[in-house]
């Protein structure tokens, strides 16, 4: 008798278990799976709006890609190049997303969606278009992952890289001293990609 008690009440703690598993408990499961490194399917939406963004030199060959994906804050700019001059360069988000060579002046200011001053070290700053500088190395080539927090690829915000016309990308010949207006004194714009769907 105590046998049959004892398989009755593993089969029904068996039930239970399988039965006590909610939606919401669904849900915060898969949150603490992906701590654990599994793909949720909110990240892999995210996944799927990646941008990828080609560059091109004055010469109009191409240099180098930049994925922009978004995050919690921002977007994420992953930039992968070759071919550039050795050194420390300026990289920005720029408002009009023309890339027409060879000086890419048609790529125009930086975005600067809330009228703010440039660089990250001036009290009114920054442009949401402002990024580090990069640092190419003595063979050309860079590796780059920045973050930038003022903007977002959802459209119809003000602070949209999608906007009407898009936005671009630029590299310019010098480095960013993050205070001088309107641009931080970096120079002339070697390489241009146009950030669009």
């Amino acid at each position: 008798m105590k046998k049959w008690m004892l398989v009755f009440g593993l089969a029904f703690s068996l039930l239970i278990a399988g039965c006590g598993n909610t939606e919401d408990e669904q849900e915060e499961a898969e949150m603490h799976r992906t701590d654990l490194g599994v793909k949720t399917i909110s990240s892999l939406r995210e996944e799927s709006h990646k941008l990828d963004v080609t560059l091109y030199d004055r010469d109009k060959e191409e240099v180098g890609t930049a994925v922009i994906r978004p995050v919690y804050t921002g977007v994420k700019v992953t930039l992968e190049a070759s071919g550039l001059p050795s050194g420390t360069h300026g990289f920005h988000i720029h408002e009009n997303g023309v890339c027409e060579a060879p000086d890419f002046e048609s790529a125009g200011g930086h975005f600067n969606p809330t009228d703010a001053k440039h660089g990250f070290d001036h009290p009114e700053g920054p442009h949401a278009g402002d990024l580090p500088n990069i640092e190419v190395d003595e063979d050309g080539n860079v590796f780059h992952d920045a973050q930038a927090e003022m903007v977002t690829l959802e459209k119809g915000e003000e602070n949209s890289l999608l906007k009407e016309g898009g936005t671009a990308l630029v590299i310019h010949s010098g480095a960013d001293d993050y205070e001088s207006q309107p641009s931080g004194d970096a120079g002339e714009r070697i390489a241009c990609g146009v950030i669009s769907e």
